[in-house]
């Protein structure tokens, strides 16, 4: 094993194929649901505290913005991995955050926040991954049906507060958007306002957004079909206390590298349900999973290839596979006998990121269309220099680097720090052959 760790600095690593991995391994908290958690503490206008919250770039992006518009967000180092969040005694104007929010996809969760401290909320497109465009369609409508006013331009969008809307504000949204389903969500609690959203996502993030508001007195039923949310008539002066979850993405992610190498592992710190999905895939291709004793075992010394085809269809649906698992077990599935599928029209350009670097390495993989793709294998890749053009593809890219011959090397590190403080240190942990190199 090389024993040289990457740093937080580093731009490039360097992964050789080494033994297979294994030990034990704790997932930091959850990228995806830590950044509508900080956003709802900011919309309560409160202090709230939040626990293992990732140090993640995106997660870190969101709380400069939050500071930068007025409220205060701390780390307090003595007692780990927590932020406070509280509302400031200054607030900017909503442009100040124009700009600087375009770094990341989820400045739109600011939104209601923004409205109820600011009356406005100017702020430019959603950047972070090329994957896609960011439609935000689905979340004017939310914000339309609350009375607001909404105008656009090249910059970015511009939300104002409108009159206020009497009674529930009920809507339907057209696919189940977690975008718009959260946004929905903050805007009936900044409003005050009954809530009645029709086909609503119910992805883990959202649900951990509405067991938060919950725990503070919010009623809340989270149907399949429908959504409501009512607010509590009277509020407890107590500082709410939020848990972010373990990353269930980091837990499947790690679960693909132990497998992709024959390894056996126990990744830890991940709540079983969400990732059920995942563990069904790696059954099937042979692979024995489980969620035993609080956390994600891998058996990689019992692998016994199936041979039968894994169809990875991101979906948006009620346990659905979410697309973020669908890169990391491409990478795995190019070593495994069979013909597989792999869809992600959720996310239109992750496959134009990933599939021609797997190529350069060596795969070969049919393009059915944008969103789909298909491959026989098993296939043996050769060791090359490939990016992380977005998180999911960097994290893949490692996983088909752990088993090609040679050396490949991954630049653009940057990015999968978007998602995961330190996703090569684990892997490291693990025993992963991984370095950093000089660019």
């Amino acid at each position: 094993m090389n024993t040289c760790a990457p740093t937080v600095t580093s731009e490039v690593i360097a992964i050789r194929p080494g033994r297979p991995l294994t030990g034990a391994v704790t997932v930091d908290g959850s990228k995806n649901a830590a950044l509508p958690l900080v956003a709802a503490a900011a919309a309560l206008l409160r202090p709230v505290r939040l626990d293992n919250v990732p140090a993640s770039s995106d997660v870190r992006t969101l709380l400069d913005l939050l500071q930068q518009a007025g409220w205060n967000a701390a780390h307090p180092l003595s007692e780990g991995p927590t932020t406070l969040v509280l509302p400031g005694e200054t607030t900017l104007t909503p442009d100040d955050l124009g700009e600087a929010a375009s770094s990341i996809r989820a400045s739109y969760y600011l939104v209601p926040a923004l409205i109820a401290r600011c009356g406005r909320a100017r702020l430019s497109w959603p950047g972070g991954c090329r994957i896609g465009d960011r439609g935000m369609e689905q979340h004017f409508k939310v914000y339309e049906a609350f009375g607001d006013r909404i105008r656009v331009d090249d910059r970015g969008y511009l939300v104002e507060l409108g009159k206020a809307v009497r009674g529930t504000v009920s809507l339907v949204l057209p696919f189940r958007s977690r975008g718009a389903t959260i946004a929905a969500i903050l805007r009936a609690v900044v409003a005050g306002t009954p809530l009645r959203l029709g086909q609503p996502n119910l992805s883990p993030e959202v649900l951990g957004v509405v067991n938060a508001l919950k725990a503070i007195g919010y009623e809340c039923r989270a149907g399949e079909r429908v959504l409501t949310l009512v607010a509590p008539s009277s509020v407890s002066q107590d500082v709410p206390a939020w848990k972010v979850p373990g990353d269930k993405i980091e837990a499947g992610t790690l679960a693909c590298a132990v497998a992709a190498t024959g390894g056996t592992a126990r990744v830890e710190g991940v709540h079983g349900p969400d990732i059920e999905p995942l563990i069904t895939a790696l059954n099937r291709v042979g692979i024995p999973t489980a969620y035993e004793a609080e956390a994600l075992v891998v058996k990689g010394q019992d692998i016994q290839p199936t041979g039968r085809p894994l169809r990875a269809m991101a979906s948006l649906a009620p346990n659905g596979l979410d697309a973020d698992f669908e890169p990391p077990l491409l990478g795995l599935a190019l070593g495994f006998p069979g013909t597989h599928f792999f869809s992600d029209p959720i996310n239109p350009g992750r496959h134009s990121n990933l599939i021609p670097q797997l190529v350069r390495m060596g795969g070969v993989i049919t393009e059915l269309s944008t969103t789909e793709c298909r491959f026989t294998g098993p296939q043996r890749l050769t060791g090359a220099g490939v990016e992380a053009t977005d998180i999911r593809t960097g994290s893949a890219l490692m996983i088909a680097g752990l088993t090609a011959r040679g050396v490949t090397t991954l630049g653009r590190v940057d990015q999968i720090r978007r998602g995961h403080a330190d996703l090569p240190g684990k892997l490291l942990a693990l025993g992963a052959d991984i370095c950093e190199v000089t660019p």
